[in-house]
């Protein structure tokens, strides 16, 4: 029997000074399913749920929500959390420098009249730890937690509060696959419990372990809604139907590949993490031929970025021991200046923190790195500067109007590919990838992955660090795999397989 519908989206349209984002989209929901939104980055996913959940008020889009039957005019977030809607976007929505159990009660504090009572507030937050599987002390500051117990972090916050209808914006994304799989687990039974899911993913994988009802966006139109009980969802169709093509292999091949002498070689590399007080790389000893892709893998807290870090110009302060050479030459880089004059270009697995400025346009962050390379006499040449980003909108299909747009209005897999651009306009002979397709959807992974290859294919190396096992195998022609730390492991491209990986990973 069909559950009735707890939401439905009516003919929702969308306009952003012009352009459509949304165009009569047309959405359901029944009582307790756990139903995936997918879709291309810029399809109009989050888009439609932050229609939904007040973040673009009523009377700034046209269509109907009708929520439990009761048409509904949210003209803030609040309204929304009020009835029964909870939504968990993919910028984490936490105040770094207050607790976690502050975090998970922050505007829907535990009182005692009118005073909060934190004996009770950290009783309940331990309460809802327990629901997300997260064993960590309520005490303890959210900054100094790693991104996927931040995540659930989130996820804890939105449970404290009545939630009838859990809304969840690429909730993986930062995820290994233990605590992704913790989360699926988690939402399965919510499930039980009456409550009902919206996914937003890429990982088609999760979705079609998950979901009750997949539902496609393209270009900001439903396209399909495809149902499990029927066996309508598997990854071909909704690939097709996603990106309004079929693509045969997501891991584009090279053939006729050749390999040159070594770009990188590190020695019994060593990083010591004097704010942890621990190593978080150890006796480390890798190579990197010129043309090669090595893949890094490993789960979340294996010290693969702090490795990365600690040899572009080490900016983490970490005391190093070893030797690290490139194209033979002993070196030493006490700043990331010094590794991108050597040659080394870091593209930051927090893209939005860390690797772009968003309220800047393309123009501006793809020279941001080489400002030297635009500038005459010591003043930025705008002209060569529009030049340049021009080549490389072009040259990496980075789809916006103009040079001109502001990047925080791109969506992820562009904001990916000018992450990119930046980087490359330094002239790196070795290109350090850390989680280069996180939060992108598929047909923007193959773009990147095709991009990968046109740069391998001109001599470029790259060292690609990813927690998608099928990413690093499908990619990589070297792999290797760290633990605590270590390399556990150094496996070809033939031998390497996710079991062997996940051994080595787990050792």
């Amino acid at each position: 029997m069909q559950n009735p519908n707890i939401l439905e989206m009516k003919e929702i349209s969308k306009e952003f000074t012009g352009v459509k984002a949304l165009s009569n989209v047309s959405f359901k929901v029944g009582q307790g399913e756990i139903h995936c939104l997918v879709g291309e980055n810029g399809a109009g996913k989050s888009t439609l749920m932050k229609v939904l959940s007040g973040v673009y008020p009523h009377g700034t889009y046209s269509g109907d929500i009708v929520f439990e039957g009761q048409v509904q005019s949210f003209t803030r977030i609040s309204d929304s959390v009020k009835a029964g809607i909870a939504i968990i976007y993919q910028e984490l929505a936490l105040f770094p420098d207050l607790t976690v159990y502050e975090n998970i009660f922050a505007g829907n504090e535990v009182k005692n009249g009118a005073v909060v009572d934190w004996n009770r507030t950290i009783i309940k937050a331990k309460e809802m730890l327990q629901k997300v599987n997260l064993s960590v002390n309520p005490e303890m500051l959210v900054k100094d937690l790693g991104v996927g117990k931040q995540q659930l972090v989130e996820i804890a916050k939105a449970l404290s509060k009545n939630v009838k209808l859990l809304i969840l914006d690429e909730p993986t994304a930062a995820l290994n696959e233990d605590d992704s799989e913790n989360l699926l687990e988690l939402l399965r039974e919510l499930k039980k419990q009456g409550i009902t899911s919206i996914m937003i993913s890429h990982k088609l994988k999760e979705v079609i372990a998950i979901a009750d009802k997949v539902t496609v966006l393209r270009d900001g139109r439903t396209i399909c809604t495809l149902d499990a009980e029927k066996n309508e969802i598997s990854e071909n169709v909704i690939i097709k139907n996603m990106v309004g093509r079929e693509i045969e292999d997501i891991y584009p091949k090279r053939s006729g590949q050749q390999f040159g002498p070594d770009v990188l070689e590190v020695r019994n590399w060593t990083a010591y993490d004097p704010q942890l007080g621990r190593n978080v790389a150890e006796n480390l000893s890798l190579h990197v031929r010129k043309g090669e892709i090595v893949g890094i893998a490993g789960l979340m807290g294996s010290g693969r970025t702090e490795f990365a870090l600690s040899i572009f110009g080490n900016p983490k302060g970490y005391k190093l021991q070893g030797e690290l050479r490139m194209n033979g030459t002993k070196r030493s880089f006490k700043t990331p200046k010094d590794a991108i004059e050597a040659g080394i270009a870091y593209v930051t697995e927090d893209r939005k923190g860390d690797g772009l400025f968003l309220i800047q346009d393309i123009k501006q962050n793809i020279s941001a790195a080489n400002l030297n390379g635009v500038s005459r006499q010591g003043r930025i040449n705008l002209n060569e500067e529009v030049k340049i980003a021009n080549e490389y909108k072009r040259s990496l299909n980075i789809k916006a109007p103009s040079v001109e747009q502001i990047v925080g209005n791109l969506s992820g897999g562009n904001q990916q590919k000018v992450s990119l651009g930046k980087w490359l306009f330094v002239g790196p002979s070795l290109l350090i990838l850390d989680e280069p397709t996180r939060g992108i959807d598929v047909g923007a992974k193959f773009e990147i992955y095709t991009i990968m290859n046109k740069l391998i294919g001109e001599g470029l190396s790259i060292i690609m660090i990813s927690s998608e096992l099928p990413e690093v195998l499908g990619m990589s022609d070297r792999v290797y795999v760290m633990a605590e730390g270590e390399i556990k492991g150094e496996l070809t491209a033939a031998e390497a397989d996710q079991e062997k990986i996940m051994k080595l990973a787990t050792q």
